[in-house]
């Protein structure tokens, strides 16, 4: 009897990119860069998408965040990031589906600010965010119980990015704080230090520790030392009390999976393959890296920068890749060199689970009048984090 000998079989990028593998150690936790995408969906895959779309009229309105592939984006009403979508989602009362190619929190925000009779859909339920989900309801909860135990809690305010689950942002809300974007992020601390005496005053900012030392210590003229990170996986925090009652910003233990890989190798490589390059990173990105860059800010932000960049300029762009590589084709007609800040391709791997095959069955379910995928955030978790977002629509 011979012994079975093992098979060798290499996995697919495809599939370790859905076993959630092949992450770079060099990088934060989170971030798998399994390569090039897929080969393009069917082409007979467009065509059913028109037809059900325009079966479809204005019943569905179809979001797409700026990280999708552009096989997404060609179906999208309209494109930006999360929190203007959720914006143009509440803008359209009309449209009965709200058909968001996004993640999941992006399609929370939606169902909070759309009306009760708008149905929410996201393509693919596994489109999370791994950012979002380092922080969880619970594991705040436990947080605000150690400020309490170091007295300090009725000194802090939360400031919750757009970037989290509406479990969190109805925390926020319900603790008296508000939501921020990557581009209001320094608005949304002032107003939360101007909550109580601007000398005690704190913010537990959550759940992007970089976002939150980015804006207190680059653009509000903060230490390094007024920042403390709380790690939900320590006792306590991994802090001492007298550490927090010394902190003017508690910065939750959190990263974006995409940006958090930059590292300040990176930028010095592409200055030194590129010369005359300007470096332009979101504000997720590490602090060393942010400091090393030439322009800083949100999506807009950068996508407003290359619009506005003279001709033969060469720009070296940190954020996900499927944004980078449409800015490239978009304005190489207009000799503008526009290239991903890291040489290891790297897309947001969530984001690029919707596809057009998700979309296809989205819109073809909803045009036969079966609804697929809803997203509904309970009334009492809504309520809340609805003011939360409320508080920031109303920052000066």
């Amino acid at each position: 009897m011979t012994t079975a000998q093992p098979l060798d079989v290499q996995p697919t990028p495809l599939a370790l990119l859905l076993l959630g593998r092949e992450a770079d150690p060099r990088s934060e936790r989170g971030v798998e860069c399994p390569g090039d995408l897929p080969a393009p969906s069917d082409p007979d895959l467009v065509e059913r998408a028109r037809a059900a779309k325009a079966k479809l009229g204005d019943k569905v309105f179809v979001l797409g965040h700026h990280y999708q592939r552009d096989e997404v984006i060609e179906f999208a009403d309209v494109t930006g990031d999360s929190f203007k979508l959720a914006r143009d989602a509440a803008a359209r009362p009309d449209a009965e589906y709200i058909v968001f190619c996004g993640v999941h929190f992006m399609a929370e925000s939606a169902d909070i600010l759309t009306g009760d009779d708008q149905q929410v859909v996201l393509p693919d339920l596994a489109a999370g965010c791994s950012m979002a989900d380092m922080a969880t309801a619970e594991q705040v909860a436990e947080c605000w119980d150690v400020l309490t135990e170091a007295g300090i809690a009725e000194q802090v305010v939360p400031v919750s990015y757009m970037n989290s689950s509406a479990d969190i942002k109805a925390f926020t809300g319900e603790h008296g704080g508000t939501i921020c974007t990557s581009s209001n992020a320094e608005r949304a601390l002032d107003w939360a230090f101007a909550q109580g005496d601007p000398a005690t005053s704190k913010v537990l900012f959550l759940p992007d520790q970089h976002l939150g030392r980015n804006t207190a210590v680059r653009d509000m003229g903060m230490s390094l030392e007024d920042c403390v990170v709380y790690n939900p996986h320590k006792p306590n925090g991994g802090l001492t009390a007298e550490q927090l009652r010394n902190a003017r910003m508690i910065l939750w233990r959190g990263h974006c999976s995409v940006h958090g890989r930059f590292s300040l190798e990176s930028v010095e490589d592409v200055r030194a393959r590129i010369p005359g390059v300007n470096v332009l990173v979101h504000p997720e990105c590490k602090h060393e890296v942010v400091e090393a860059a030439d322009y800083v800010g949100s999506t807009e932000y950068i996508i407003k920068a290359l619009e506005a960049a003279p001709a033969g300029s060469k720009w070296a762009i940190g954020t996900e890749l499927n944004l980078v590589r449409r800015l490239a084709n978009r304005f190489a007609d207009q000799d503008k060199e526009i290239v991903f800040l890291d040489k290891t391709v790297c897309f947001c791997s969530t984001m690029n689970r919707i596809d057009l095959p998700h979309l296809v069955w989205t819109l073809e379910s909803l045009a036969a009048g079966k609804t697929v995928n809803r997203i509904e955030v309970d009334p009492g978790t809504a309520a809340f984090a609805k003011l939360a977002l409320e508080r920031m629509l109303a920052l000066p």
